[in-house]
């Protein structure tokens, strides 16, 4: 259920505007539910002084604290004032992405949103390494916020797995589009669009074999991939006008498809297993996100298993 109640925003400590806080609010003030602005902050000058006892240094970390408090008090000002409930927590801690997963955990949080910088040039969206630890193996779903304006009547664009070759994408594809859905019909009836893409014929077959039939070949698998979309349309009764199975490398399909449509969000799934292997989305998925030029919310399959706990994350407050 996309009825997310219980949103951690993760704020950028280098700038003033906060567009993760601003689309925070804006769920809120359509879906209810309360936001905590957090900051994890991390000064390594502050453990090298030696010339210091703990005590004094511990009394210097929290006034470092206590003052960014007060920024992000500033910045939540005018929410407070207009009635949206925002907690504010600082925490010192030398691994960002840690320190907010673990205050996912504690917390509760059923979202977290973060915002994502622009490549002025390129128009397309730099994830920092931080970025990638938290939509790896962060339990909740992470929205990472453009630091650009909705579009206007953005749309959002929901990258479904139609292959069918693993058995968890099934269960996937359909919590994707039903977790979007509810949210576009609590928040402002944003139109819903699924695109799945279908690989091209191997060279290496079509050389191979010199019976093979690419355009045979070519006219199964879109076939095939058309089956299935419908199916899962169906189950959600969208109109067929909002599906769209196109050929090509998912990387490249997805992101041309959401500059196309003008979309405000991209929703992808990343893939979570037990064992090591919960630390990776999977390459598609990595290339995938490295090409788009907006929003994305990454939803983990229900069985995803987060790499990190409570207990595994170091704590920093009592050093």
């Amino acid at each position: 259920m996309a009825d997310y109640q219980n949103l951690l925003v993760a704020i950028d400590p280098n700038q003033d505007d906060q567009p993760a806080l601003r689309r925070a609010v804006y769920l809120v003030q359509r879906n209810g539910g309360k936001i905590k602005a957090f900051l994890s902050i991390y000064d390594f000058s502050y453990e090298m002084t030696t010339m210091l006892s703990p005590d004094e240094r511990l009394a210097m970390r929290q006034g470092v604290i206590s003052e960014r408090s007060a920024w992000i008090a500033e910045q939540c000002h005018y929410y407070i004032e207009a009635g949206i409930p925002i907690d504010i927590k600082v925490v010192w801690h030398n691994k960002p992405f840690e320190a907010i997963i673990n205050e996912v955990i504690a917390g509760g949080h059923d979202l977290l949103l973060k915002m994502t910088h622009q490549h002025d040039r390129l128009e397309s969206v730099i994830f920092t390494p931080t970025d990638w630890n938290l939509l790896r193996k962060c339990p909740c779903p992470v929205w990472m916020v453009k630091d650009q304006p909705w579009p206007e009547g953005g749309k959002a664009v929901v990258a479904v797995n139609l292959s069918s070759e693993e058995p968890y994408h099934d269960p996937l594809n359909i919590k994707l589009v039903k977790e979007t859905i509810e949210l576009a019909q609590h928040v402002n009836q944003t139109e819903v669009h699924l695109v799945g893409a279908y690989p091209v014929t191997p060279i290496n077959i079509a050389i191979e074999l010199p019976d093979f039939d690419p355009s045979v070949y070519n006219d199964a698998i879109r076939g095939q991939h058309l089956i299935a979309m419908k199916a899962l349309r169906q189950k959600f009764h969208l109109d067929e006008k909002f599906t769209h199975v196109e050929k090509g490398l998912p990387e490249e399909v997805i992101p041309d498809l959401a500059e196309h449509l003008q979309a405000g969000v991209v929703v992808l799934g990343s893939i979570g297993r037990t064992g090591l292997s919960a630390a990776f989305l999977g390459n598609t998925t990595e290339q995938v996100i490295d090409h788009l030029k907006c929003d994305l919310l990454a939803i983990k399959p229900d069985d995803f298993a987060c790499p990190l706990t409570a207990e595994d994350i170091e704590e920093h407050d009592d050093e």
